[in-house]
């Protein structure tokens, strides 16, 4: 099961990792509304500005490649397993 692929919100995580995850998913949907209080939000439970800069650096890039991939209509190469597929291309594989 890719439990954090499909409802991270249902995980048992730590304040600050949900916090991270849900500021990443604000940059993701509603890169506009992101601003200095999910920062500071993101400090009060202790992610240092280095981690909150990476973690904005790694959010951003997918973003980013996975877009440019989309317009350009880039598909997975031939052979290529798809997420939870076995070395077959059948059955989950969790």
């Amino acid at each position: 099961m890719h439990q954090a692929v499909d409802d991270w919100r249902a995980l048992a995580l730590t304040p600050a990792v949900r916090a991270l995850l849900d500021h990443a998913e604000k940059l993701t949907l509603r890169p506009a509304d992101c601003t200095e209080p999910d920062i500071a939000a993101l400090r009060a439970v202790g992610w240092t500005d280095r981690d909150i800069h990476d973690a904005v650096q790694v959010t951003s890039y997918f973003n980013y490649i996975n877009r440019v991939a989309d317009a350009l209509g880039v598909r997975d190469e031939p052979g290529m397993r798809r997420w939870g597929m076995g070395a077959a291309g059948e059955g989950a594989n969790p």
